[in-house]
């Protein structure tokens, strides 16, 4: 659902490009919370996993084909705040390096699929979590209707963007409907590999997903008397245990390097959904090139080795190591004063933790 050039005027852009920036500002102040142990290592894992599969068209019917959007994954993983810098990570990278969606739109694209299609899929999260039993494994279910709403909230969202300032006239009530109509049938695509990937990292890594470290059952730790002491899943002591490690590290990098610059080669040929509605009412015809369509990179082939299969191949690879580094760089940003803030909170959690265990200590023994 990548938006080019010349969709939408100029006033348009502007303002959707403004309100990304401050978007992305709030967010790179809040995601100082998100980040925990993890740092920001796995936000630019995240983010290349995300770049990698969506470099994967899926086909749809009727000549059309969906991609991952990935606003619901990256919340579920690394928390909304955080999802936003992932998926401003993946646009950036997208934009100006693949000359995919438009630089003018750049700010539309933030604002549709980083800010709206992760924002409601968090929403729906935890909506979602919030009437379902309290274990990890609700997670699952959760993320998948998050992505299965997210996309075609997104695809609402730009049709309130051609409303305000589309460059062609089209009848919004046409505009809708099919972006809803074959959007609701991507979020489908969307749901069932959220599912399956956000199943894949709770089956091994649980305290490394956002959204499931409220539902990690507490630690019960017996010494050698044979006394027990309950440590409860959301105390400092307990977050400190959640570490990102290489082999988990290494597996989730290699995974995006094996889609994007493997799996890729399989992708649908066939238009995207956005792509499809556009010559489908008419207002295709409306788009310009990207400034970045010169870049040796642009159409996710490396020109130097042509258009054939490894030149595909090296630049699904380049673009997933790309964007592992804009997104640890972004995420940084955002934890530069989370070393500060924890310093200063050490004493006061060390305390609480310590109050907590003997508290879980001496209820354990009186029973």
């Amino acid at each position: 659902m990548h938006i080019p050039d010349g969709f939408l005027d100029a006033p348009t852009s502007l303002g959707t490009g403004v309100l990304a920036v401050g978007a992305v500002g709030l967010a790179l102040r809040q995601a100082r919370k998100e980040l925990g142990e993890t740092g920001p290592v796995l936000a630019g894992l995240v983010a290349c996993f995300v770049f990698a599969v969506q470099m994967v068209n899926f086909p749809v019917g009727a000549g059309t084909s969906g991609h991952l959007l990935g606003g619901a994954l990256a919340a579920t993983l690394v928390g909304p705040w955080t999802g936003v810098l992932v998926m401003t990570t993946v646009l950036l990278v997208q934009g100006l390096v693949f000359a995919d969606g438009g630089l003018t739109a750049l700010g539309a694209n933030v604002t549709d699929m980083g800010i709206v299609g992760v924002l409601v899929g968090y929403l729906v999260v935890r909506g979602v979590l919030a009437v379902l039993p309290r274990r990890p494994g609700s997670v699952v279910p959760a993320a998948a209707v998050g992505g299965l709403l997210s996309v075609p909230a997104a695809a609402l969202a730009f049709t309130a963007m051609y409303a305000v300032g589309g460059t062609a006239p089209i009848p919004l009530g046409r505009l809708a409907a099919a972006m809803l109509g074959w959007h609701a049938i991507i979020g489908v695509g969307e749901a069932v590999i959220t599912a399956a990937v956000v199943a894949a990292v709770v089956a091994s890594r649980p305290d490394l997903v956002h959204a499931a470290r409220h539902l990690v059952p507490d630690l019960e730790l017996v010494d050698a008397e044979g006394r027990r002491t309950v440590v409860r899943a959301d105390a400092p002591v307990a977050r400190r245990s959640t570490r990102l490690t290489p082999r988990f590290a290494g597996g989730l990098l290699a995974a995006s390097l094996v889609v994007g610059g493997g799996l890729s080669l399989l992708a649908s040929s066939h238009p995207d959904g956005l792509e499809y509605v556009g010559e489908t009412l008419g207002f295709g015809s409306t788009a310009t090139d990207s400034a970045a369509a010169s870049s040796p990179l642009a159409g996710y082939s490396l020109r130097w080795l042509g258009d054939g299969t490894w030149g595909s191949v090296v630049a699904g690879i380049l673009g997933v190591l790309l964007t592992l580094l804009v997104g640890v760089l972004l995420s940084s940003m955002a934890g530069r004063r989370r070393e500060g803030l924890e310093g200063s909170q050490t004493s006061a959690g060390a305390e609480g933790c310590t109050e907590e265990t003997l508290v879980g200590s001496e209820q354990s023994e009186r029973r």
